[in-house]
């Protein structure tokens, strides 16, 4: 196995990383060597088919195949991503970019490295249309879906058949662990892409230095760098996928071939970004480990002074230090350091250069942000509050409130997330009115805000709505698809977008849209207190009318009581976060622009989806802000008489599925910002009203 024979070249005691300057490259070339020693895999068939085969075994309860098919397809899952790894690095270094010192050597390096790949991946798998993937089922597997769907099959062939159920799942259970030897006690570990052996290997070194085995420690810690750095490497590499642009396929939104390449360069940039994220966050949760690297060089650096190396203590202090500039207490570890050696020391080599490589990437951030004359926010992911100096004093470790996981746990393959209970952060906005938390509201992460927006603004966004809104819109054109008691209309921001263009409603009108929202989001992230950016994944303008001849004797209600990110099921008072449910949407929020009808009160429920436990009376400028998953059930009475219209957004932490219409809209409105601010500098009349 490849994971097997890169830890025999790890614990040689000659593969020390932080050595010498060259360690970093001898790392790299080691690694390449081993995807390059790969043996040649058969033809592999496609794991989205294989997965549904699978899903739909087990809809029929046929739980026996469903193990069968969802185990294939995980293999075929493991084994296409290490196929990608191995052509990529071998066709990059064979065809570099980096050499091309003209636009004809670039694009030409460009296509040799194109074809090289068709013919490795063409070698190695087949065809690669066959392996062509929605980015929908491929988020499935990295959030381990398929094994909440064998942990659920196993059970039910347990409870019908114990002799079935050992002879389908022991190859489930055995397919996922591999033993890895430990000279101090043996460790099962879940392989494939989905587990984090990096990780492992730390938690393992958390472990022997909590009980003062610092020796240990380090080497565990050591091994967790390079076992994070060949993570990283991996990471990175699959972020050259193809990217999507959502709506963004119409030749109107790129004016020339370098603009193209520009978006496309920019989201494998944040994807590359996104891998210190997904590399700090454990299986099956969606909030990474906070500033998980500083802290793995924190425990290293405290453990190298326990044994006595002050100068790898030292190194490591340093290598913290880039991440958390001017932080206290290792400013202080740094400065005892450099009074015990009588000289400075510089900062490991493997972090300086994954540090400044960060940086740089920051760096082409800004520079795209300036060209599109919008922001774009490069994550912080390393913020760490400063502590008091004090130079003298003996070096500290990582602070003794560090919550890790216990490495003897296993594997959450439970179906609900863990929701995050922190809430009453700042409302942002003095002009807000707090009517609710979640205590009054009866539930968690629940939040019932007024003020929000002004009257004037709500009549605005009605106005525009009765313009740009069509009915079915997101549902392919049916206009009463939750009840035939109503008619539904709706608007994206896009769509507003192409009216604004048409000269069908002005500027200002999309502005106000795309402002109240990002209004929305702001507070949603600050009054929930994440320590994470959340996105737009899904935003909608729409209107809900009642039907006057259908409302006789009505029982039904304009929206059923659901779940945003699972399929709720009621009678068995489970959610389950599979497909077709919007499994990566975290938090929601629905701002009202209206009062003025008869029923269409929102209501949270429990998971039976009949007991209601709180009701909400939508009115002008009112918000409703909660978490998306199973602790939320919710739905919309029956609107009676009249036209409700609220904007209703929903948001995700993981930035591979952002909204790719309001990053457009807020490109494009800032241009036409700055074009408006330059006319009038010239005293010129600006062309457009914003």
């Amino acid at each position: 196995m490849f994971t097997n024979c890169f830890c025999q070249v790890q614990l040689s005691d000659k593969m020390d990383i932080s050595s010498s300057p060259s360690a970093l490259f001898v790392l790299t070339s080691t690694l390449f060597q081993l995807f390059l020693l790969s043996p040649v895999l058969p033809l592999l068939e496609p794991f989205d088919r294989l997965y549904q085969d699978g899903t739909d075994a087990f809809y029929r309860n046929d739980f026996k195949n469903a193990v069968h098919y969802i185990e294939k397809a995980l293999h075929s899952y493991r084994e296409l991503r290490r196929t990608k790894i191995h052509c990529r690095l071998l066709c990059l270094d064979q065809h570099p970019l980096e050499a091309a010192l003209s636009d004809f050597q670039f694009f030409g390096s460009a296509m040799r490295r194109a074809s090289c790949l068709n013919k490795c991946m063409q070698e190695r798998v087949g065809p690669q249309s066959v392996h062509k993937v929605s980015e929908e089922v491929t988020q499935e597997f990295r959030r381990r879906t398929p094994h909440k769907f064998l942990q659920i099959a196993c059970n039910k062939l347990r409870e019908e058949n114990k002799a079935a159920a050992a002879e389908s799942c022991v190859h489930s259970n055995l397919e996922h662990v591999e033993e890895v030897q430990n000279p101090k006690q043996d460790q099962h570990f879940e392989t494939g892409s989905e587990a984090q052996y990096h990780q492992h290997v730390f938690l393992v070194g958390v472990e022997h230095y909590r009980k003062g085995d610092h020796e240990e420690a380090v080497r565990h810690f050591e091994r967790a760098l390079v076992e994070y750095y060949k993570a990283d490497m991996e990471c990175r590499v699959l972020c050259e996928d193809q990217q999507n642009f959502g709506e963004q396929t119409s030749s109107a939104f790129w004016n020339n071939v370098y603009q193209l390449i520009s978006d496309y360069f920019v989201q494998v940039l944040h994807c590359k970004h996104e891998c210190v994220r997904e590399l700090a966050t454990r299986p099956g949760h969606r909030v990474p480990m906070q500033s998980y690297l500083p802290l793995l060089y924190d425990h290293l650096q405290f453990s190298y002074f326990k044994v006595g190396k002050i100068q790898d203590a030292m190194a490591s202090a340093q290598a913290c230090l880039l991440f958390h500039k001017g932080e206290g207490h290792m400013v202080e570890n740094v400065a005892f350091y450099r009074k015990t050696l009588g000289h400075d020391f510089k900062p490991r080599k493997e972090a300086e250069w994954y540090f400044r490589r960060h940086e740089m990437e920051r760096t082409l951030f800004l520079v795209e942000s300036e060209t599109r004359g919008a922001e774009i926010r490069p994550e912080n992911y390393w913020h760490q509050p400063l502590r008091s100096k004090d130079i003298d004093r003996v070096p500290l470790g990582p602070s003794r409130t560090t919550d890790y996981p216990s490495v003897s746990v296993e594997m959450d393959t439970s179906l609900d997330q863990d929701y995050r209970l922190t809430e009453g952060g700042p409302l942002l906005y003095d002009h807000i009115q707090l009517v609710q938390n979640s205590k009054g509201l009866n539930g968690p992460q629940r939040v019932l805000l007024d003020n929000v927006i002004s009257g004037e603004e709500c009549r605005e966004l009605r106005d525009m709505a009765t313009v740009v809104c069509t009915a079915g819109d997101g549902y392919n054109g049916e206009p009463s698809p939750h009840t035939p008691n109503e008619k539904f209309e709706g608007s994206t921001i896009l769509k507003a977008l192409r009216f604004a263009d048409e000269g069908r409603i002005r500027w200002r009108n999309v502005r106000l849209f795309y402002d109240v929202s990002e209004k929305v989001r702001r507070i949603v992230e600050s009054y929930f207190m994440l320590n994470s950016t959340l996105h737009f994944s899904y935003t909608h303008l729409v209107c809900r009318t009642a039907l006057s001849d259908h409302q006789h004797r009505r029982e039904d209600m304009s929206h059923a009581v659901h779940v945003d990110n699972c399929i709720l099921d009621s009678k068995a008072n489970m959610c389950l976060k599979v497909p077709p449910a919007y499994t990566f949407r975290d938090y929601s929020a629905l701002l009202y622009l209206n009062g003025d009808f008869e029923g269409g009160e929102f209501i949270f429920t429990e998971m039976d989806g009949e007991s209601i436990t709180a009701t909400v009376k939508p009115n002008c400028g009112r918000m409703l802000g909660f978490s998306s998953g199973a602790e939320n059930p919710h739905g919309v009475h029956a609107v009676t008489k009249g036209q409700r219209c609220a904007v209703g957004m929903w948001f995700t932490l993981d930035p591979l599925h952002r909204e790719q219409g309001m990053l457009k809209a807020g490109e494009r409105i800032q241009l036409l910002v700055n074009e408006d601010q330059s006319a009038s500098e010239v005293n010129l009349n600006s062309r457009v009203e914003l």
